[in-house]
């Protein structure tokens, strides 16, 4: 059966052809999560650009998996020349809007931490299944944690910086009120490694009924350095990691010390990242190429214990944000048994 799936039109011309390059790369690993290996073809019918391929039938579940795709806005079966509509279920539509509101400088494309996402999870044994765990080790505002609620996840945010945190949870706090969700905040300190780490945890359920059984998800937001992630995830490991690092010249101070290179930053973070994951777990990471390049990255990842994935399907991925910026992003899991 050949399928065909229209992708977003991005406003920007330049990046359109970048979008095509991930989205290949997004379903591709989705499919390979259905244990589905089908050649991937990019196409234009009229104005607007396809994904088509060729594979067994694809049962209703597997199907609303694909729908959340982070570009895809329509889905086909195709006959020869004609496009025949599938009937999917859309996502739960009070989230929907989530991770895209919370407007500020520097912030992350949604669509693109989606694709980071959904391309993390189907690299594990995990994706599909119910409850999973997101962390963000570098949070910022939380708008890779929204993508992972839109995803029906529970969420997990560390970061430093304690204003960008109560802005997120201010938002969120907002957000759950306006749709009536039920929910609770918990404002409290953790002790780890013999040091307080502020902590704002919210529990809720998108039914009063829900809450009351206990069918419940949850965001944390940590206020720490990076390298704490392995320490306050130890009793509750994440199935996925996904962070964006900043695309300046220096990663901020901290605590008063002098600011450090990337390529410092991540050979303290990533033991820490490692720790924090399930085995089997994966991890996605966006990084200007300018300012840390793309072989260090994957050295600093085995250094870390984690198995980059570098078949061509996930290779060729950078791409030009801004004029001092060309993006690009890597995928590691974890061994399935880790050696201590």
């Amino acid at each position: 059966m050949v399928y065909s799936f229209q992708l977003w039109r991005h406003p920007n011309i330049h990046y359109r052809e970048a979008i095509l390059r991930l989205s290949v790369c997004e379903l591709f690993a989705m499919l390979r999560s259905l244990s589905i290996t089908a050649e991937i073809q990019a196409e234009t019918l009229g104005s607007a650009s396809f994904l088509t391929f060729e594979c067994r039938p694809l049962a209703p579940e597997e199907l609303a998996w694909l729908r959340g795709h982070s570009c895809v806005v329509f889905m086909a079966e195709k006959r020869g020349s004609m496009l025949f509509p599938l009937a999917v279920d859309p996502p739960d539509a009070i989230f929907t809007a989530l991770p895209e509101v919370l407007k500020y400088k520097g912030k992350t494309n949604a669509t693109f931490t989606q694709m980071m996402l959904n391309t993390a999870v189907s690299l594990t044994p995990f994706a599909r299944q119910a409850s999973l765990t997101l962390l963000d080790p570098l949070c910022g505002r939380g708008t890779g944690l929204f993508c992972g609620l839109l995803a029906g996840m529970n969420a997990v945010g560390l970061d430093l910086d304690g204003r960008d945190l109560k802005e997120a949870a201010d938002y969120f706090s907002r957000f759950l009120r306006l749709h009536r969700v039920k929910h609770v905040l918990d404002q409290r300190s953790e002790t780890v490694r013999s040091r307080p780490v502020p902590v704002r945890f919210f529990r809720f359920a998108l039914s009063k009924e829900q809450f009351r059984t206990g069918e419940t998800r949850s965001l944390a937001l940590y206020e720490g350095d990076t390298s704490l992630a392995g320490s306050l995830m130890r009793k509750h490991p994440a199935h996925v990691l996904v962070a964006d690092l900043p695309y300046g010249v220096q990663h901020a101070p901290q605590a008063g010390q002098k600011p450090e290179s990337f390529e410092c930053l991540l050979s303290r973070a990533l033991p820490a990242w490692r720790e924090a994951l399930l085995p089997c777990g994966a991890l996605a990471l966006s990084f200007n190429s300018l300012t840390l390049k793309t072989a260090a990255v994957y050295d600093l990842l085995r250094q870390a214990g984690f198995l980059p994935v570098t078949s061509p399907a996930f290779s060729n991925l950078a791409h030009s944000v801004e004029q001092a910026v060309i993006r690009d992003l890597v995928f590691a899991t974890v061994p399935r048994i880790t050696q201590v």
